[in-house]
């Protein structure tokens, strides 16, 4: 079997390669531009096969399906960063829903009839009323970001495409997750990176922070990209499954667990940076997993402080 991941350089794409290439008689295709850092990838680079395609170029996709030919797809390619969004909706809304067009229409055109999943976001549920929780797959769709916005558009796009073409598309909405190779501009993973270089003397004992109240389901990568399997393997063409963790906190309550992981813990001043708060913010996820639970019988299995603990020795060996 071919599977083919867009965004296989990134944090969650790496993590999926590598699950990827644990399954029997699957060959493994990935996305990559001339200047994708390799990083995430660098050991398994000989084991996946990278074919040079722009997302935003439609030439460029629809030569890429014609040679990768997959029979899954997992989709997850993306500008993700809300932050950046507001910096650079243009590019975000170019990068999410006019590469996700030109990935259909390519499939579509090719006459072929993948598996494709579509990852999605809890971000399009914007910020939902206490009276909304836990949030179920039929609650309205509020975006508060360009990113929300360009997720929705993607989401949509994918269930239009099921709807007019038969494209066998599959949506999730993936609530927080992390561990380790998240990007240092996220929220965990800034804190964790912050704590290494302070444990390393590379920085003041000042972390910075933005708001600590949001409150958060977290999970771990590793257990999200199992998910994302079960769902082209288990669940129904056309539908939409909300995928979260089982561990619910404030962003207060996660960073206090990962200090308690540090040695530096009680050396640490906490201070908030104005410039880390967005314009809008989302302070409020906590999803119902119901359906695809029933649907797949997947379950956390990584307890997060073992995520925090793995992600705060990423980078301690990075800085």
């Amino acid at each position: 079997m071919r599977v083919l991941i867009t965004g296989i350089t990134g944090f969650v794409g790496s993590h999926m390669a590598e699950y990827s290439l644990k399954k029997p008689g699957v060959e493994v295709f990935g996305i990559s531009r001339w200047r994708s850092p390799l990083d995430n990838i660098r050991g398994i680079l000989h084991d996946v096969n990278l074919v040079h395609c722009d997302l935003r170029d439609e030439s460029s996709v629809a030569n890429m399906i014609g040679e990768t030919k997959p029979d899954w797809i997992f989709h997850l390619a993306a500008q993700s960063y809300v932050t950046t969004s507001f910096s650079a909706p243009r590019d975000t809304i170019e990068v999410n829903i006019i590469g996700t067009l030109n990935l259909l229409e390519a499939i579509r055109r090719s006459g072929t009839t993948p598996m494709i999943h579509i990852c999605s976001s809890s971000e399009v549920y914007g910020q939902v009323n206490e009276n909304e929780l836990p949030i179920t797959e039929n609650n309205p769709l509020r975006p508060q970001s360009p990113y929300a916005l360009s997720k929705v558009g993607e989401d949509l796009l994918s269930y239009q495409y099921y709807r007019s073409y038969g494209l066998k598309t599959i949506r999730t909405r993936a609530f927080t997750h992390t561990g380790p190779r998240r990007g240092e501009v996220f929220v965990c993973s800034a804190f964790a990176k912050q704590i290494a270089e302070i444990e390393k003397g590379k920085n003041t004992t000042v972390l910075k922070v933005g708001n600590l109240d949001s409150v958060r389901t977290f999970l771990d990568v590793r257990d999200i990209v199992r998910a994302y399997w079960l769902t082209l393997e288990k669940c129904q063409v056309g539908e939409v499954y909300n995928i979260g963790g089982a561990e619910t906190m404030t962003i207060r309550q996660m960073l206090n667990m990962l200090l308690d992981i540090s040695p530096m813990r009680g050396h640490i001043e906490i201070t908030t940076d104005p410039r880390l708060f967005r314009p809008s913010d989302v302070t409020l996820q906590i999803p119902s997993t119901e359906k695809f639970r029933n649907q797949t019988g997947w379950a956390p299995e990584i307890p997060f402080r073992k995520t925090l603990e793995d992600l705060l020795n990423y980078w301690r060996e990075k800085v």
